[in-house]
This record gives structure tokens, sequence and C-alpha cells, in this order.
């Protein structure tokens, strides 16, 4: 028996020859640089599907073109199944029409292989629409088989790594990246029917702020300092508020370097919004209104099935302070208590706390723990102690608490979001607090950002701030359980060492297992 990669090797083989053989007989598949198509395959099918079995429209000359799915060679005559972007049609070629030069053409082709075909439209007496093909053209040729032809698409890390594949052999895969890009068309023609306008800022920054995350590191050669990717859009975001700027939003790329999970990937899409002269109670309304009807536009109603438990987006959804949904998912009541009497509730559930830990830190790390994964209904969970994030506001009446709120829907977060800090002089000392908790060994601290401060000197406007994962609610839309699912290329190990300006860099082979 042979071997998965002599079969392959075998194939690939087989395939040159035919393009060779091709070549000889004048035909150049990789010299032709463009095809005229008259139709897509879905329009041929909308506009002729009601034609009679047997009928053949002869008066009117079609152009399709797309990759070959099926060959069926029988003697003289040949069917194809031909697909493009969003359709798939039968082609009959034979001899008598195409004559016996073109026909020998025919049969130096192979599935994956690109043509181009010009003929008219019928329908078998089965009653399957078809094209009579007068003529047709080799556009590219696929040296390559796919999956189905030998050993098929099996491996996950495959699927992720070869996506090309992926969306050719799997139509499920196709209509998930599909979603995802009407759920990016959808916040952006809703923001802007609000009035907020599209910006943008900078993908690499000296100070990679508007987080708690590693940055990845990178070199500017010209000017000899380290610039970092962006962990988040906010400080650049806020200081365009201080601008003038009062109501805009960004989408794009985010990088944090942090460990790979069902829900983790070191690049990322977020979607960041600032209003000015509102705060976190008008972005939550807000909030709820926005995703409430792009889930009832995508899915059809409030209520989605994932991972086999139904999610009811109907609004309102359920607010809980971070001590109720501690209270209300693990059944622990941690009001009033203090920094030793929650540690030993963490040590009773085999929870790490550093030593150093003040009381909110606690909390924060008992709702993860306990409460976060238990969510299922889209749910608000506001009243975060203080000490969880350096830039949101306090409240009025109880300063240990923030103006915060993240939205978790099914175990997840799915959105963060505050009315923000614009005291320079608060907003100065939680920086500072930060870089003593860097010093301390926590690579995740804000760092010091001197012009965000000075910006908030010129005085920035009351303003609320939001942030969405959108790979996670691509998630949720599209029944997926790993983030890499709704990423068209998610970030892998190489399979090989990579070439960089001549140098062998030191990405290792990865080892099949």
């Amino acid at each position: 028996m042979k071997s998965e990669e002599s079969g392959l090797k075998d194939i690939m083989e087989k395939r040159k020859k035919a393009l060779e053989e091709m070549e000889k007989l004048g035909v150049y598949p990789f010299k032709t640089n463009k095809y005229e198509k008259t139709y897509r395959i879905s329009q041929i099918h909308m506009r002729f599907s009601k034609i009679q079995p047997g009928e053949k429209l002869e008066y009117e000359n079609v152009k399709i073109a797309g990759r070959i799915r099926s060959i069926r060679i029988h003697g003289k005559s040949c069917f194809i199944d031909l697909e493009d972007f969003d359709g798939r049609i039968q082609i009959f070629l034979e001899v008598k029409t195409l004559g016996e030069k073109k026909y020998k053409i025919v049969k130096l082709l192979d599935t994956g292989d690109f043509i181009g075909v010009e003929g008219f439209v019928f329908k078998t007496m089965k009653g399957e629409l078809s094209v009579w093909s007068k003529d047709f053209e080799v556009l590219a040729k696929a040296l390559r088989p796919l999956p189905s032809e030998w050993f098929g698409l099996k491996d996950t890390e495959v699927r992720y790594r070869q996506r090309y594949v992926d969306l050719l052999m799997n139509p499920k895969v196709k209509e998930t990246f599909l979603t995802r890009t009407k759920v990016i068309e959808l916040l952006r023609e809703k923001m802007k029917s609000l009035g907020f306008i599209e910006v943008e800022t900078p993908v690499l920054q000296p100070i990679a702020g508007g987080a708690n995350a590693r940055p990845f590191i990178t070199y500017h050669n010209a000017l000899g300092i380290n610039l970092y990717l962006r962990i988040a859009t906010e400080l650049y975001l806020k200081r365009l508020i201080v601008g003038g700027f009062e109501k805009i939003f960004e989408i794009g790329p985010d990088f944090r370097n942090e460990g790979v999970d069902t829900k983790h990937n070191p690049e990322f899409t977020m979607m960041e919004f600032y209003w000015a002269y509102a705060n976190y109670e008008d972005n939550m309304k807000l909030t709820e209104e926005l995703y409430t009807s792009i889930v009832k536009e995508i899915k059809g109603g409030y209520k989605i099935k994932y991972q086999g438990k139904e999610i009811d987006f109907t609004p309102p959804w359920k607010k809980l302070t971070m001590e109720q949904a501690i209270k209300e998912f693990a059944g622990i009541d941690v009001e009033g208590k203090n920094e030793d009497q929650l540690k030993k509730i963490a040590r009773v559930k085999n929870i790490e706390i550093p030593d150093q830990a003040t009381r909110g830190e606690i909390i924060g790390i008992l709702f993860e723990e306990l409460a976060e994964s238990k969510i299922i209904n889209p749910t608000f969970i506001i009243d975060h102690p203080v000490e969880l994030c350096p830039l949101a506001k306090k409240k009025k009446a109880e300063p240990k608490l923030i103006e915060r709120f993240e939205v978790f829907v099914a175990g997840k977060e799915l959105i963060n979001a505050y009315s923000e800090i614009n005291d320079p002089i608060d907003q100065k000392k939680r920086f500072e607090e930060q870089v003593a908790k860097r010093a301390k060994g926590d690579e995740e601290a804000h760092p010091f950002d001197k012009d965000f401060i000075r910006a908030l000197e010129y005085g920035m406007p009351p303003t609320t701030g939001h942030g969405i994962g959108i790979d996670r609610f691509v998630m949720l839309l599209t029944d997926s359980p790993s983030i890499r699912d709704v990423i068209f290329f998610p970030t892998l190990k190489p399979e090989q060492e990579i070439i960089l300006y001549g140098d062998q860099v030191s990405n290792k082979a990865t080892k099949k297992k």
C-alpha cells in the first residue's frame, strides 16, 4: 500500500505531465490573464431554472468560469461540474461540437483546474440545468489534487493552516466567513447611522497602552527605537475626543502576546467606540440595542443555539454586580468580607491568590474562577472594583467601584465598556499604581503614558468607551467552538524554517505527531 506522501507525489507528477501535453497542443493555462464572463453561475440558475427538460436555448450565448469539481468522461462526451464563488452547474462537452483537437484537451483536465466555458443553456431530460459547451479555455492548471481525491482533509491543524483548502472542501466554513463579513458590515452601517465617524489609529505605537496585556515588540531601524503592536486603540481614540471629535469608532486588528486557546488568538479584531457627553449607562442602552438588532438580522430572531445550549438575546439583558454574580453562580456571599476572609474562601476552592492582592483584585479573581463560565445568556456585569481597570471613572457614591460593565455570553467576555477617566490627576495616579505593579513583576500592568496625561490636561469631556471582540461575537453566531474557526488565518507554529532576507531565522519545523 502506497504511503500518503508517495500517493500524492504520483498524482502531482501525472498532472504535470498533463500540463506538458497541453502545452504541446498550444494551450498555456498560466499565460491567460483575463476571461470575460457574462454570468455568474448563480445568475444562470436564477434566470433559466424554469426551462423545460430537453429544452435548448441555442439562441443565447453565455460565458461562465470556475473551478472543476468533478469530471465524468464517456468516450466522445464528457460532463463536468463547474463551481464559482456562489454556484455550481453541469457542463456538457462533446467531440462533435468541439472538434477532435479541442476534445484532446478535455481528456487532460483534472478536478481543481479553472476553465472558462462558452456555450448555451439547456436542461437534460432528467431535469438538470446545464451548459452545452461550444468552446472552452483552460485558465489555470491545478498541480495539486484536492484532499477528497486522496486522503481527505482530516487534520484540524491542516484545516487552519491551509484555509484555502478548508474553504474549498467544507461549505459550512465559507458560510461562517460570510457571516463574519456580514457582522462587520452591519456594525459599520449601524454605527454610522448613529452618527459615529470611522477613524484610524496607529498599529505601531511607542507605548502599548489601553489594556492590561503583554505586547509584541518590534524595532524601527531608521528611528532606532522599539515599537509595539497595539494591544488596543483606546488611548489614541480618546486623544481624538480631546481634539474635538465627539462620536468615533474603529474596527481593526489588535495584538497581544498571550497564550493561545479556544478564546484567544495573538491577533484578533476589535471594534472600539468613544462617545462624548455620555456615560456607561447610556453605553449599556446602546450596546443592548446594537447587538440585539444584529443578532436578529443575522439569525432571524433573538434566540440562537451555541454548542448545544440555547442563548436568548431578547432584551432587556440581565444586570448583576460582580459580587452578586459570585453569589448567584457560585453560592458564595462575598459582600462586606475583607482580604483575609476572601483569601480563605479562595483556599477552600483551590484558587491561587497573590500575596499582595487587594480586596478588589481578589473579587475579580473569584468572579473569573467561579462565576464567569456559568453565565449563558447576555448579562451585564457592573460595579467592578477600582483596581480592575486603570482607565475607568470611579462611581461618585462608591469610589472603590468604577463605572464599568462587561457583557458575558456563553461563559465568555464579549464586551468591555466604561465611563472614561477625564481627570488627568486621577489618571496619573492610576498610571503610577500600575508602574508600581510592573516593578513587582506584573508584565501586563499598564505603562505610564506621559503624552496621554498631557492630552487630558487640555481637557476631555465626559466620555464613555466600548470594545467588542468581533471574533467571539462571530463564534456565537456561527456556533463555532474555537476562535480559530472564525479567523481566516489563525496564528500557528510554522511548518518549516523561514527564510528572511536570505538568513535563516530560529522558527523550527513543526513535527507531526
